[in-house]
């Protein structure tokens, strides 16, 4: 099941991680921004029972060390592969700007991209799976 959220510009990130973590997620690594640290986010990952996996940030007179470097290009590599998303919402589907009147009509437009998205990633994976199969049946 696909578990989305649609939030006014006002509501905080750590409120709708909460609502968006469930016991589901409990163990799991929690890819997100370095935008987003802090006391408050901390304090729902502990409660989710998350594994925090936020890429550090460096700071004025205190930059990275080797190691910080090398766990974030870890880290970036997930990430990457969900910012895909939306690089293909950006690219394929006329931008991230919705234009609906009333929040059910997001919700359903957001909805439908997050599911063509997910269509045309199957059949992108299908198609790079085909000719691996092919060549292994010929040389079967």
């Amino acid at each position: 099941m696909l578990l989305y959220m649609i939030a006014f510009g006002a509501t905080s990130w750590s409120q709708a991680m909460e609502q968006l973590l469930t016991e589901k997620d409990t163990g799991q690594s929690l890819y997100t921004d370095s935008a987003y640290p802090g006391e408050d986010q901390e304090a729902v990952y502990k409660k989710k029972k998350v594994i925090n996996k936020i890429n550090e940030k460096g700071y004025r007179n205190k930059p990275l060390t080797e190691e910080q470097k090398a766990n974030n290009k870890e880290k970036s590599r997930t990430r990457a592969r969900v910012e895909h998303l939306f690089g293909f919402v950006e690219n394929s589907m006329n931008g991230s700007f919705i234009h609906t009147i009333g929040i059910a009509r997001t919700k359903a437009k957001i909805g439908m991209m997050n599911l063509t998205y997910n269509i045309c990633r199957c059949t992108q994976l299908k198609i790079m799976v085909a000719p691996v199969v092919s060549n292994a049946e010929l040389m079967g």
